[in-house]
């Protein structure tokens, strides 16, 4: 008897990626931005651009909606949570319940929105001298309809507390995995004691039986490793090859830019190409619920979703308590975190204290 295929399908990478419930969107931000001005925004000409709205990528990178800095003004969410993995570079972080940070260079925000809060996520070019890299996944993790209104919740993963581990094949050649969600080779047990680092307690990815995982993995040239079989009824898998040349899946060659869906009850043979390659890896069990969804709200119907519009219209979800539309907090590097209830965190710095 032949050995199955464990590849389901195979896509090419557009802007932003497919997904597959319980996840809703998936976009990789890579900029090449140059040196900073005296306001954090490119010391470059913006002629050409459609300032507000511009996601032209232009000499290798974006203002998206920000104006002098890049980035994305105060913008409302409702119904989903928010996971932004920043590899390279940084983002300033504030919203409505007056929660602010800085963060990058592996650190992950997720963030639940719930019954709603706005946010801004801005670019600041701190180096005046030196270019000013980029490099981003941000994922929208859908809810179940019983939590779609649950208070929100701000959480902070530092680069410090990922898990991580590195796997050796036969000849040497090494696999790097870290971990955001989800348990995987020796990042197992309870969340915090050998295992992952615990979602927000409203997330799908806490429900014990949904299986959620949040990985990233580079592999060196050459380099093989097997990604274990999921442990869920019903779960689904993509592996998003965003950056290599080419790798051997199940015997079959594949080449990077694809998201490829794979068996998750199957074990999955990886043989890198000659050059390293890079992956983002998606899985959970659906949600299986309907999905209504405008812009940024993501309820079940389409009456919530009129509702989600009126309550913005109404409330701003706790308006805005910052002096403009896109903050940014300073030329200080230093990473931080600031709660909503006044507590202040940074890396390495479990203990929050009150302000």
């Amino acid at each position: 008897m032949s050995t199955p295929s464990p590849i389901v399908q195979i896509k090419a990478l557009g802007f932003p990626w497919e997904t597959i419930d319980p996840f809703l969107f998936c976009a990789y931000h890579d900029d090449a931005y140059p040196r900073g001005n005296a306001q954090m925004g490119p010391d470059a000409p913006l002629a050409g651009r459609d300032i507000g709205q511009d996601f032209s990528r232009k000499d290798g990178w974006s203002m998206y909606h920000g104006e002098s800095v890049p980035g994305f003004p105060g913008h409302p969410h409702r119904g989903f949570e928010t996971v932004t993995i920043v590899r390279r570079g940084l983002i300033d972080h504030s919203d409505s319940l007056g929660a602010a940070a800085r963060f990058g260079g592996g650190d992950v925000q997720w963030l639940t929105a719930g019954k709603g809060i706005v946010h801004s996520e801005m670019f600041p070019l701190l180096d005046a001298a030196a270019p000013n890299p980029l490099e981003l996944f941000q994922i929208w993790l859908n809810l179940p309809a019983r939590n779609k209104m649950a208070e929100p919740h701000f959480t902070m993963f530092w680069a410090e507390d990922v898990p991580r581990f590195t796997a050796t094949d036969a000849e040497g050649r090494k696999t790097e995995v870290a971990c955001i969600a989800g348990r995987i080779g020796p990042v197992d047990g309870a969340p915090g004691a050998g295992g992952p680092l615990a979602p927000p307690p409203d997330s799908w990815a806490a429900q014990p039986d949904a299986d959620v995982a949040i990985w990233t993995l580079r592999l060196e040239p050459g380099a093989r490793w097997t990604l274990p079989a999921a442990t869920g009824d019903g779960t689904r898998r993509t592996l998003y090859f965003f950056k290599g040349r080419s790798v051997n899946i199940g015997d079959q060659d594949v080449s990077a830019r694809a998201a490829i869906e794979v068996r998750a009850d199957l074990a999955v043979d990886l043989h890198n190409g000659d050059e390293a390659s890079e992956f983002l890896v998606l899985q959970g069990r659906p949600i299986g619920e309907p999905v209504a969804q405008y812009g940024p709200f993501v309820m079940n119907t389409s009456a919530e979703i009129a509702q989600a519009m009126a309550d913005y219209r109404s409330t701003r979800f706790g308006g805005w308590p910052w002096k403009d539309e896109a903050p940014v907090h300073g030329r200080d590097p230093a990473r931080f975190a600031k709660h909503p209830d006044g507590r202040e965190e940074k890396p390495q710095d479990r203990a929050a204290t009150a302000a």
